[in-house]
């Protein structure tokens, strides 16, 4: 699907876009909020600054996405594939995070994935980085 006519639909109201292809899509700044992306790929989409907040992200391929200063709070992202997804900055507070897939270096340090988390989510994602180790 093409940008434009993603934001439009999204804009008239759609939310339900499981399993859309949105590969390499420049949705910098998109206002996102409460969209059903379940399965969606997103693979190294531009989603810079984009609101996704309740966003239902399960399964969804975000591998190589840039999601720096996104906010995904309360969003779903159980399962879905954050491995070299650029997280700086990025807001997860009270997101679902079960079965991510994240690789080792995407965690690293202040303002990466663990800047923004509750201290459950934040010592589960560390245990699984010593597990990968």
């Amino acid at each position: 699907m093409k940008r434009e006519e993603f934001i439009k639909l999204y804009k008239e109201g759609k939310r339900d876009f499981r399993d859309v292809d949105l590969s390499g899509a420049d949705l910098m700044g998109a206002s996102l909020g409460g969209a059903d992306l379940m399965g969606a790929n997103l693979m190294g989409a531009k989603l810079p600054f984009a609101n996704l907040q309740g966003a239902d992200l399960m399964c969804a391929d975000l591998e190589l996405a840039g999601l720096m200063y996104a906010d995904l709070s309360g969003a779903n992202l159980s399962g879905a594939n954050l491995s070299g997804a650029d997280l700086q900055k990025t807001t997860l507070y009270g997101a679902t995070i079960d079965g991510v897939i994240l690789d080792p270096d995407d965690i690293g340090g202040p303002g990466h994935i663990l800047y923004a988390l509750t201290t459950d989510e934040a010592e589960m994602i560390e245990e699984k980085r010593r597990l990968v180790q």
